[in-house]
């Protein structure tokens, strides 16, 4: 073979797989926009409760509360009904996606919250029909939260399954910065309601139109989910969970072979978790109540910080492919930390633009948490009980965590009449975080075959497949 031979033929190998990387990686793109515009649709709708029940549900549903907190108080524990159903979803969906996939999994959650979604807006208010109308709107909110508790685990995994091990925590991020665009697609039809409606309107029908929008979204997140498909990986558990009937997989078998993982997994989401929705559901209580701010100018701010913290968690994703999990998440919880200390003076000012630069600072912040928890609690268990145990970690935690911030702290300013309570209950729960990332493993750049192997090594089972 001649000099120009070998050369032309080094030549096509590198080209081949220079293209076969180039179609590896479009189809990884694939599998994350179709994870991303369901989740988009679940958020959207997830967070549109939280901000009606802000600004609308406590005069709709609950008009007889002693005054405008006690009505606000009693529809955040509505909203804390869909976090008690969340870690339900995440064990039957669990369950479901770690023995038939994640794929279907997927489409039940997402028609099942968006029906309950657009039946919230159909939903009469307490002057028509009384104590049904709170108790209704309870029903639909736990069918809600019980979908949304699949949805997550689902989704991320879907794409950190099909992930190349150097890059895991980039890719799999951006379902997570889904979950700003869904809220920020929340806030933006609210607003708009806000702006072209009288208040009287608003809170008679103007409303209820998000609600119903999500059908149009539900239709379109559906059909791209029926065209993504199962990690090698992943099937490759299935098999070997079909072929070996010692092999277990779900919810009891790694509650009891991970409960480590699961406790791990639960401290890394809980600083996080209060983080998050006490900047985008208590601010609003706080300025609206303690200084009746614009509602308007307020969803401004929150559409604003959206953006950026869409913007942000992908940059942030691939931060902790280079510098690690740890330091990154570390980073984030000592941050959040400081948060309340600065956030509310500036509040105070009620200067719009450093409200907005309050609200855009703390998404950032929690983006240093929040980016990498896909690649991380992926990283902590073998692909036969991953999906139930990301599922409980993560979902578990909302019980304690997000869906009590908004009441904890709500109940922490009307008892005390100042934020200072609020600001150090954001900092204990960021110290218990603290805790939890300080005794976690690193596993920046880890083989998902090689956690396979481990546990199959230390199990008795067979390896499930081979390669990197």
């Amino acid at each position: 073979m001649s000099v120009n031979q070998r050369v032309g033929t080094a030549g096509s190998g590198k080209a081949a797989r220079s293209a076969g990387s180039e179609t590896e990686k479009s189809g990884l793109k694939k599998i994350v926009a179709a994870s991303m515009v369901g989740t988009v649709v679940e958020w959207y709708e997830f967070f549109l409760y939280a901000t009606a029940a802000s600004l609308v549900f406590g005069t709709v549903f609950f008009p007889n509360a002693g005054s405008e907190l006690d009505g606000i108080i009693a529809a955040f524990l509505t909203y804390a009904v869909g976090f008690i159903a969340r870690p339900l979803g995440g064990i039957v969906f669990g369950q479901i996606g770690d023995k038939l996939g994640r794929k279907h999994t997927l489409q039940v959650t997402i028609i099942m919250v968006g029906a309950a979604t657009f039946l919230m807006g159909c939903l009469p208010g307490f002057d028509t029909i009384g104590y049904w109308a709170p108790a209704l709107l309870v029903a639909l909110r736990f069918i809600q939260g019980f979908a949304v508790g699949g949805e997550w685990g689902g989704a991320v995994l879907l794409v950190a399954e099909h992930s190349p091990n150097a890059s895991r925590g980039f890719w799999s991020s951006w379902p997570q910065a889904a979950v700003p665009v869904g809220n920020l697609l929340a806030t933006l039809v609210l607003l708009t309601m806000t702006w072209i409606l009288p208040p009287e309107q608003f809170l008679s029908w103007g409303w209820r139109v998000a609600f119903w929008l999500s059908a149009i979204i539900v239709v379109i997140g559906y059909y791209i989910r029926t065209h993504v498909s199962e990690a090698p990986i992943f099937l490759e558990a299935r098999a070997q969970v079909e072929a070996e009937k010692a092999v277990n997989y779900g919810v009891l078998e790694v509650v009891k072979k991970y409960p480590k993982g699961i406790l791990g997994a639960m401290g890394l989401r809980f600083a996080e978790n209060i983080l998050y929705y006490i900047i985008v559901s208590f601010t609003i209580v706080y300025l609206k109540t303690v200084h009746e701010y614009d509602t308007g100018q307020l969803l401004v701010a929150l559409l604003i910080a959206h953006v950026v913290h869409f913007i942000v968690i992908p940059q942030v994703g691939r931060l902790s492919d280079r510098l690690g999990r740890k330091p990154v998440y570390l980073a984030g919880a000592v941050l959040g930390a400081s948060w309340a200390f600065f956030a509310f003076p500036m509040f105070d000012t009620l200067n719009p633009v450093l409200i907005i630069l309050a609200v855009t600072v703390g998404l950032c912040f929690h983006a240093l948490m929040y980016a990498g928890q896909p690649a991380i609690m992926a990283e902590m268990f073998p692909t036969r009980m991953r999906y139930s145990g990301v599922s409980l970690g993560y979902q578990v935690t909302s019980i304690l965590a997000g869906s009590m911030a908004p009441i904890i702290a709500a109940a922490l300013l009307q008892e005390y009449n100042t934020w200072v309570p609020v600001a150090i209950y954001i900092m204990i729960a960021c110290a218990i975080t603290v805790v939890a990332v300080v005794t976690l493993k690193e596993t920046k750049g880890v083989s998902l075959r090689e956690v396979d192997a481990v546990d199959a090594r230390k199990h008795g089972l067979e390896p499930v497949g081979t390669g990197n």
